[in-house]
């Protein structure tokens, strides 16, 4: 097992494979480094160094009651760059991954990173307020933390079918990809999960987005229904001094999965840009 131990005592577990420019893959809410298994086997034999690590709380790393917060978050993966050392890096974020990633880049990431890519990302914001008056209800995040905090075992079972869009006509329905999501989600501690929740729904990432310099590259199914995309990733790219953006018509919010092959390819064509 690899982990390293950060500042506040926590393990961060993660996975490091192969040689080459690094890409480190940040994974989404509540799940862990596994959900990037396509991605992880692509790039490594495209030649990449693959990266990827559990956030705190989350899969193998210490399930611990404190620090679930984006600068938190970020702070860990500068600790975990700078103990393996990682420069010219590509930083690869799902959903709240993206948020992490973006965070990540504009406090801690200068002189490190060559590249970001946000996937179904929570950025600029989320949630609905004074400021963001097309936001999602502050009701519905609430609802999926009583959700979280009280029946996790089958809310996370539920949860699967908007999140890969299995509940359009026509979607072949994968069993073993919602087990896995819910292994994922059940190894992790349920404070960090009811906590990341706040944590992912209502940081405002856009002074983050205005500070960074770096190519990124937004990606975004437009038949997102977890993170809608006329509220994220369409705002975030008019945000960034060197953006791009990639919306696809009819793709779920865990595309990465279940359209692999597309979103791999773009990803690399990026990286390679």
């Amino acid at each position: 097992m690899t982990r390293i131990t950060v500042k506040d005592g926590v393990e961060i577990y993660y996975k490091d494979w192969g040689t080459g420019q690094p890409i480190v893959f940040h994974h989404g809410w509540p799940l862990s480094s596994d959900d990037w298994d396509a991605q992880m086997m692509f790039f490594l034999n495209q030649g990449f160094r693959v990266i990827a690590h559990d956030r705190r709380g989350h899969g193998r790393s210490t399930q611990t009651a404190d620090g679930h917060d984006m600068d938190t978050y970020a702070v860990d993966v500068a600790e975990l760059t700078r103990a393996l050392d990682l420069k010219n890096t590509i930083h690869v974020g799902h959903s709240t991954g993206g948020g992490e990633v973006i965070r990540y880049v504009a406090k801690h990431g200068q002189g490190r990173v060559a590249k970001a890519v946000l996937i179904s990302a929570v950025t600029p914001i989320m949630v609905k307020t004074q400021t963001n008056p097309d936001g999602v209800p502050l009701s519905v995040f609430d609802e999926i933390r009583t959700n979280t905090a009280t029946q996790r075992q089958q809310f996370f079972q539920d949860f699967t079918i908007p999140f890969y869009g299995y509940n359009r006509e026509g979607a072949k329905i994968s069993q073993g990809v919602r087990d896995n999501w819910w292994r994922q989600g059940m190894m992790g501690a349920i404070k960090a999960h009811v906590d990341c929740i706040k944590a992912f729904s209502e940081t405002d990432f856009t002074e983050d987005l205005k500070a960074v310099n770096i190519p990124v590259l937004i990606m975004h199914g437009e038949d997102d229904q977890i993170v809608p995309f006329a509220i994220t990733g369409a705002k975030a790219v008019k945000l960034l001094k060197n953006g791009k953006l990639i919306s696809y018509p009819g793709f779920p919010h865990g595309m990465p999965t279940t359209e692999a092959a597309t979103i791999n390819a773009d990803l690399l064509a990026f990286i390679k840009s």
